[in-house]
């Protein structure tokens, strides 16, 4: 209801599939008792789920591939929660974000899944919600090939976080151990992990964003990440054309702020001011 009128995103799952198993023996046991099985057996699967590295493992949109329960259960449950408010003539229109996508075959296989799982919701329901299909770029591949993903997307968020990452080789997690000395030594000007790296990352953004548009006019683009929040990197997002950025909660003030700010200095220097 506090989204009445307003789009609203739901990212589906996206974190590593081992963060979702049990990880002492007493969550091993208490999950063995749950499911009727020996805590062996859940320990034996959680080996089999273990990845060296995770972030670029089994995770995001490869989970509603190959566990495609998984994402059933998320769209059944944004569909439903939908149908209900909107039967309190409340006015929504949820936006159901698919992450990590490398390749258009991915999102065409999501695409295709959300659209007939919320389908069956909604006859079940009987009653009709509109909604859309967008895609999270994090991927410098995702990117390079957005003009195919768009076929299948009517917005792209882009999750700047993972996109740094994937694009300068560097661990959010880890690099803090020797980026300070990399700032005093000038090799780079400030922490990408703050301030959109524009040269490279910001390169990648426009391409997709213009490659997107050239098959869907009307697609929506953003920032999701730490750099919605930055009012550097807000003013950049402004000047390329971005529709919204997104940001952790206690940073939305700063960046209304930023986000005015570069409203107005679009505005003026359109005037010659």
């Amino acid at each position: 209801e506090a989204m009445h009128g307003k789009p609203f995103s739901f990212l589906l799952p996206a974190p590593p599939l081992h963060e979702f198993l049990p990880k002492s023996y007493h969550d091993e046991r208490l999950v063995a008792e749950e499911l009727g099985i020996s805590r062996e057996a859940i320990h034996r699967k959680a080996d089999q789920l273990h990845e060296y590295n995770p972030m670029l493992g089994h995770r995001g949109c490869r989970l509603g591939i190959t566990f495609p329960e998984i994402y059933d259960m998320q769209i059944r449950a944004i569909i439903t929660a939908a149908i209900r408010v909107s039967m309190r003539h409340v006015c929504i229109h949820p936006q159901i974000m698919v992450p990590l996508v490398m390749n258009v075959n991915e999102i065409k296989t999501l695409y295709n899944r959300i659209h007939k799982v919320a389908a069956e919701v909604i006859e079940y329901e009987g009653f009709h919600v509109t909604y859309e299909v967008g895609t999270m770029i994090e991927l410098p591949r995702a990117a390079l090939v957005a003009d195919q993903i768009a076929d299948f997307a009517t917005f792209f968020s882009f999750g700047t976080n993972d996109l740094t990452q994937t694009t300068m080789g560097l661990s959010r997690d880890d690099a803090g151990k020797f980026l300070t000395q990399y700032i005093v030594d000038g090799i780079l000007e400030k922490d990408p992990f703050k301030t959109l790296d524009v040269e490279g990352v910001g390169a990648l953004i426009e391409m997709a964003c213009e490659k997107g548009r050239n098959v869907r006019p009307d697609l929506k683009c953003g920032v999701c990440g730490e750099h919605g929040g930055d009012p550097e990197s807000i003013g950049y997002c402004a000047r390329i054309g971005m529709d919204y950025v997104s940001c952790s909660p206690f940073r939305i003030p700063a960046a209304r702020l930023a986000s005015a700010q570069a409203a107005i200095e679009m505005d003026e220097a359109a005037k010659g001011v």
